[in-house]
């Protein structure tokens, strides 16, 4: 059987007419709810929105056999106000972090851009490997990282001998005409 507050609710999505009853008839409750959580009036509208943003989103997942519409509104409402919770508080943690350690003076400063410079050829190569398909990237590690001979780096993925050095060679050449060093 289909029940109307499944249709009442998915309708949501794709009907401005539906949209605009349902926003009328749960507006209050959802703003209530909010109201006692929240006592800035510009995150309680901006949380508003967030609510019917989220309804709309997911009125596909509305079971009715679970509760009424409005106790439907009202949990997607306790998951954006959890949600808002949740980023305001990792802010106020990195807030805390941040204003907890001294500035960099000037001397501190040169050295942080002097290593970041040093680094720059590393950074190319990583970016250079990262462009690889997946396979030849983890030969290339195993080789160039991990120090393995091509043969047994070969061996461990399971690919022949000849078929390992065609990779090795196409990769490093590859990583050769990306960057600007040798390698």
């Amino acid at each position: 059987m289909n029940d109307p507050r499944r249709n009442e609710v998915s309708a949501i999505g794709h009907d401005p007419r539906a949209l605009t009853a349902f926003y009328e008839t749960h507006l209050e409750a959802v703003q209530r709810f909010i109201a006692r959580r929240v006592s800035d009036p510009h995150l309680a509208a901006d949380l508003t929105a967030d609510v019917f943003l989220a309804a709309i989103q997911s009125a596909h997942k509305y079971k009715p056999d679970r509760g009424s519409p409005g106790a439907w509104l009202i949990g997607v409402a306790r998951n954006v106000v959890n949600a808002e919770f949740r980023r305001a508080a990792k802010d106020r943690t990195v807030t805390r972090l941040v204003s907890g350690r001294e500035l960099l003076d000037t001397d501190s400063l040169a050295d942080i851009e002097a290593r970041i410079d040093a680094e720059r050829a590393a950074r190319e190569i990583y970016n250079a490997v990262r462009q690889l398909p997946r396979r030849d990237r983890a030969l290339i590690e195993l080789v160039a990282v991990d120090g393995m001979p091509v043969v047994d780096a070969g061996r461990l993925l399971g690919i022949s001998e000849g078929a390992a050095r065609v990779r090795w060679h196409r990769s490093r050449r590859a990583i050769k005409s990306q960057i600007a060093i040798a390698i």
